[in-house]
């Protein structure tokens, strides 16, 4: 009587091992942004009626979720200022020194370190951004390509983030009658298993 409960327990146990995703030793979910697919815009009021959009295309990163944990996130994104680019003249203001202060201060990092699922596509994720040498906390609301605990760690997932931040905070308190103090920002990343 008891031979048939243990043979369906062992067999649980084979198809359970054999689901769970092929990632690192401690569970983990490991992936890198592919920079090829990826980009930040951040979209501010201009002249009160009008919007600018500086684009950032070059950046750089990792993502990583821990099965133990998965509201535990370790991800940093790494943006390369100096390809800061409006598509206009005032791509070579947002770079000076009044703004982004691009010759000093090269890289706007994005560090997130909690991450609370609201849906199966859905999170926020907690975090800080540093820019011009300021740390300031910032709250995304991301939503995912596939549920990041389906991908198995071993499909590509692509992400998109949108938050706001107050650019006063970053010391960038020039023209404050042109340009709105609320940026939106949005990180689109293609990660891909690393």
């Amino acid at each position: 009587m008891l031979r048939f409960p243990l043979r369906l327990l062992f067999t649980f146990a084979a198809l359970f091992a054999l689901l769970q995703p092929a990632v690192g030793s401690a569970g983990d979910l490991r992936y890198v942004v592919d920079k090829s697919a990826s980009h930040v815009d951040a979209k501010v009021p201009f002249f009160g009626f009008a919007t600018k959009t500086a684009r950032f295309p070059d950046m750089a990163g990792t993502f990583n979720l821990s099965f133990a944990d998965m509201e535990a996130l370790d991800m940093v994104v790494d943006i390369d200022a100096r390809t800061l680019t409006t598509g206009d003249a005032q791509t070579k203001t947002l770079r000076g020194k009044q703004f982004f202060d691009v010759a000093h201060h090269p890289t706007v990092r994005f560090v997130g370190r909690r991450m609370h699922m609201t849906g199966d596509r859905s999170a926020t994720v907690e975090g800080n951004i540093t820019a011009r040498g300021i740390t300031r906390p910032i709250k995304l609301t991301v939503s995912f390509s596939i549920a990041p605990i389906a991908s198995g760690g071993t499909q590509p997932i692509s992400i998109v983030g949108t938050g706001v931040i107050d650019r006063r905070q970053f010391g960038m308190t020039a023209f404050p009658w042109i340009i709105g103090a609320f940026v939106n920002v949005t990180i689109r990343a293609r990660m891909v298993p690393g």
